[in-house]
């Protein structure tokens, strides 16, 4: 099938700025959330969800009607099956970059991070789902890619490799290699499945340093197991 290209005029501005382009000032003062234990979203990933419940499918809608953010946060307790658990102070706003909606009714979407936020309070419920007052200035930096110090790529990969042995794991060893830093700062903590908690320390880590530092940590408090020869 051929693809359609259709241009845009130079001179119209935009309904939302471009992922790019995004500063501070384009970040509501209020949200709505997307409580979700174990999935991780960092600024500069990508996130794909699957939103079938009516209460996100309705904070979907609403987001691709206005400014296509949406704030990702995590339970404090993973196990906790409440309809409205207590939630980490601190998440991610994500940008709806693409979306696919489905003959019943569900989505399938992913999710550009932004920049993290802060929660100061929760707000009452619209349409099913929970908002809050945020505050992102804190973050600010997010905003920037920023390169981080030389990571022990040796190391990491040995980590890497041990801890995918113990929990029988498989990946694409050869496309991790070839990662920058800064990617495999990105793309490890939300590939890797840690726990809720400890993707939630990657995601509060000040600085991409600190994130390696988290990381390694995390790699590293892993039983050796000999490789499979099978």
């Amino acid at each position: 099938m051929n693809t359609i290209t259709i241009g845009m005029e130079e001179d119209i501005p935009r309904h939302v700025p471009k992922i790019t382009d995004i500063t501070l000032a384009d970040i509501p003062a209020q949200i709505g959330l997307f409580p979700l234990a174990g999935a991780l979203l960092l600024p500069w990933g990508k996130l794909p969800l699957n939103v079938f419940e009516p209460r996100y499918v309705a904070l979907l809608e609403d987001a691709i009607s206005s400014h296509r953010l949406i704030g990702m946060i995590q339970p404090q307790d993973e196990d906790d099956d409440e309809s409205a658990p207590d939630l980490h102070e601190i998440g991610c706003i994500g940008r709806i970059s693409s979306f696919t909606e489905r003959n019943d009714g569900s989505f399938a979407v992913t999710l550009s991070g932004i920049m993290r936020f802060r929660v100061i309070r929760e707000l009452p419920e619209y349409r099913g789902y929970r908002v809050a007052r945020i505050d992102a200035s804190g973050f600010v930096s997010d905003l920037t890619e920023n390169s981080p110090a030389p990571l022990d790529r040796p190391r990491l990969m040995d980590s890497l490799k041990r801890y995918f042995r113990a929990h029988r794991l498989k990946t694409s060893w050869n496309a991790i290699e070839q990662m920058e830093d800064e990617t495999l700062l990105i793309v490890l903590p939300m590939l890797v499945p840690f726990t809720a908690d400890e993707k939630q320390s990657l995601l509060e880590a000040e600085s991409l340093h600190d994130r390696a530092d988290i990381l390694f940590a995390l790699l590293d408090d892993t039983p050796d197991f000999p490789e499979d020869d099978s």
